[in-house]
């Protein structure tokens, strides 16, 4: 219990902070207790970083992300799981590879790739589609699908189903506490992403809520500190708002796909 307050000691100074005026933060004194400037520095991030957009701009990016990076892992980690084919153990073994590869290593062409050739800057999908591959999604989906009992795909086969519906009507209701776990990770993986948002889309109109929010901290003034915790405030509140919702199918999907 005292180690869980003293992770929630920040976020709790955060969330006062936040309804501080900026007086009140950098003085010598720390305040414990919730101010009434709340909506005075909402009211600035808006006007100084126009972070309603880039909130909303999170918003689709992470919803986005979410879904069709899931999905793609879900077919990727299916085929891996229930299909042989030739150069299935080669392919899976670079798919590996790909986890040992640093990304300061693919940011760079990749940023050549769709700012300049496919000249995608500032835009919605080039934030949001080049990192749909995930490998570490497809790895825990793999896991996943093994975890199923054959002989439920080979009864449906028997019945006369497609490869495609029992897919999506019988594999994937077996392990939707995996897929919301693999969900809500994908989600907060695009909501906190900073650096290739801000390399690719660094313009007001397309850039997301932590590319809005870092634009504040410049070195050749003092920060709004009150209007940055308000940020970071509204930033927390929908991850928060997630987890919540989908605890008990987190908690189950990571324990399913941690056995086979």
């Amino acid at each position: 219990m005292p180690f869980a307050a003293l992770w929630l000691a920040p976020l709790y100074l955060m969330a006062v902070f936040a309804t501080q005026p900026d007086a009140a933060i950098l003085s010598a004194g720390v305040p414990l207790l919730p101010g009434r400037e709340l909506l005075a520095n909402i009211g600035r991030i808006v006007e100084i970083a126009t972070f309603d957009r880039a909130m909303l701009n999170s918003i689709v990016v992470a919803l986005a992300y979410a879904m069709l990076s899931a999905g793609l892992s879900s077919l990727a980690g299916y085929a891996f799981a229930r299909y042989g084919f030739r150069g299935k153990n080669v392919l899976f073994g670079l798919l590996v590879a790909t986890l040992t590869v640093p990304y300061a290593v693919v940011i760079i062409p990749q940023y050549v790739l769709v700012a300049r050739d496919l000249s995608l800057a500032n835009t919605l999908i080039a934030v949001i589609v080049p990192p749909l591959f995930n490998a570490l999604g497809v790895l825990f989906m793999r896991q996943t699908f093994l975890s199923l009992p054959q002989e439920i795909v080979e009864a449906a086969r028997l019945d006369g189903a497609g490869e495609l519906r029992i897919f999506v009507l019988i594999a994937l209701p077996l392990v939707r506490p995996a897929l919301a776990a693999l969900l809500i990770i994908l989600f907060l993986a695009s909501w906190n992403n900073y650096l290739w948002p801000l390399l690719v889309a660094p313009d007001a109109a397309a850039r997301t809520a932590p590319v809005a929010l870092g634009s504040l901290l410049t070195v050749n003034s003092v920060p709004p500190w009150g209007a940055v915790m308000a940020g970071a405030t509204l930033m927390t509140l929908p991850m928060v708002a997630l987890f919540v919702f989908l605890q008990r199918q987190f908690v189950s999907g990571i324990t399913a796909g941690a056995v086979k």
